[in-house]
């Protein structure tokens, strides 16, 4: 494994951290583009954002990207359908913020990248002239050095740390031996031993008991302010509250005011509506991701009880969705739970059951559900997902339905992030699912109707 600066725990990282910030102050901060990781969306960063906006830093200086085709290749090399290479990633990447500094007028921008978006920062910063405009850039459990580096296994993948991308990303920049560019102030965000894509052990790629030759230090980078955040999983490197105050001190030099999410009076929502895909030469292989629009969908959303999920009344937004792949502005109320209904020909007819907003948001992106063969014999089929975490039985307080472990969730480790319920029985009732704290009520419907219920966290 490569020589690493010493990697600072949390707690003690608030001196140097300051050390390396030169960001004006608060009237004058730079933009921010976010770069979400492998089959992610823009739709992760909302409550960072939030965080973000909760300390001062203005709303139109964010800015969350989504792109097209966010999976990689199993072959960096050769072209895979509806997946993206690094050559594509770093493309859009530059492009995007060309957008943002003729946008704001603004002549630097700060990049802040989780797991695979960590790959097209660096690669834009080293080899796509984004040193010339770049102030900062933070990595969130980035593969800096693969997820696994066995020789014969995917050696051309980007996440292989044998692979051509990788090596020449890590060479040596200068005579220290510095694995970053130069000219830009680098900070990398890795969790202790949580990370699922930062393991000795194949556990988490199949291969059980096989070593990947990766340390839980994969995402350091000689060079770079190097910080340890303690028990988060592989998304909480960029996800959660700890890692939020470690890019704000970075970046500001000061502890931030608050981690809470200030909640608004006035709350405006608003996002994308986006699809499944599925490969034309692997039509069995399942469908995949992307942030491509699904236009024609139709999108209907309702205020719902607190206790039961039942509707309160009639639809308060309802919207044909149209080329762009946009829906809203709706003008939601504080304190009121919602169920988003999203119907498409091809998709199951989605009921999506989230916590009150406690601010406006434009990344509020939604995907309807297909219905897998397998789960063709449920009568009534419920997902309990977290978009930006993972669920891990030994650290947190989760239930499902009044299980304390739930259906496919392992009892150790933060590999898994999301649980599936099949009922027996399609009268609609009420569930409910609950993870440290944040607690969703939703309602089944009967699979056979081509309906599914999802109780997706915030948190």
């Amino acid at each position: 494994m490569h020589t690493r600066r010493q990697l600072l725990l949390l707690g003690f990282s608030t001196t140097m951290l300051a050390a390396c910030t030169t960001l004006p102050s608060s009237n004058e901060r730079p933009p921010i583009v976010f770069m979400h990781g492998n089959g992610d969306s823009a739709a992760l960063w909302q409550t960072t954002i939030w965080r973000f906006e909760s300390n001062g830093w203005p709303r139109d200086r964010l800015f969350a990207l989504d792109q097209p085709f966010p999976l990689a290749r199993d072959d960096d090399t050769v072209a895979q359908a509806g997946r993206s290479s690094t050559a594509d990633s770093m493309a859009f990447l530059k492009s995007e913020v060309e957008r943002v500094l003729k946008t704001t007028g603004a002549t630097q921008v700060v990049l802040i990248g989780n797991s695979r978006g960590g790959n097209a920062i660096r690669n834009h910063v080293q080899n796509g002239g984004g040193d010339r405009v770049v102030s900062h850039v933070v990595l969130g459990g980035n593969p800096a050095h693969g997820i696994w580096a066995i020789k014969g296994r995917q050696e051309r993948s980007e996440f292989s740390g044998l692979s051509p991308f990788l090596q020449q990303l890590n060479a040596p920049k200068n005579g220290s031996g510095d694995e970053v560019t130069p000219g830009v102030k680098w900070l990398t965000l890795r969790s202790d031993r949580n990370d699922k894509y930062a393991q000795p052990d194949g556990i988490w790629i199949g291969i059980k008991g096989t070593p990947t030759h990766v340390g839980f230090d994969s995402a350091a980078l000689k060079g770079a302010t190097n910080v340890v955040l303690p028990r988060v999983d592989h998304r909480e490197t960029s996800f959660s509250a700890a890692a939020f105050d470690a890019t704000w001190r970075f970046l500001t030099g000061e502890a931030p005011r608050t981690l809470a999410i200030e909640p608004e009076a006035q709350i405006t929502l608003s996002g994308r509506v986006t699809g499944l895909g599925v490969d034309p030469l692997k039509p069995d292989s399942g469908a995949f991701s992307n942030n491509l629009p699904l236009a024609g969908a139709r999108l209907e959303v309702f205020a719902i009880d607190a206790s039961t999920g039942g509707r309160t009344g009639p639809a308060v937004w309802q919207q044909t969705i149209m080329q762009d792949g946009r829906w809203g502005p709706f003008q939601a109320q504080p304190e009121t739970r919602y169920e988003f209904v999203l119907s498409a020909p091809g998709y199951a007819t989605t009921h999506i059951y989230r916590s009150p907003f406690p601010r406006s948001s434009s990344v509020l992106h939604l995907r309807p559900e297909r219905i897998a063969e397998s789960d063709r014999d449920a009568k009534a089929l419920v997902i309990f997902t977290r978009p930006r975490g993972y669920f891990d039985a030994e650290r947190d307080t989760l239930s499902f339905d009044g299980q304390a472990l739930p259906p496919g969730v392992p009892p150790s480790g933060s590999g898994v992030s999301s649980s599936k319920i099949k009922l027996p029985n399609d009268a609609p009732r009420t569930i409910a699912a609950e993870f440290n704290g944040e607690r969703l009520v939703g309602q089944t419907w009967p699979a056979s109707h081509g309906d599914v219920s999802v109780l997706e966290l915030t948190y």
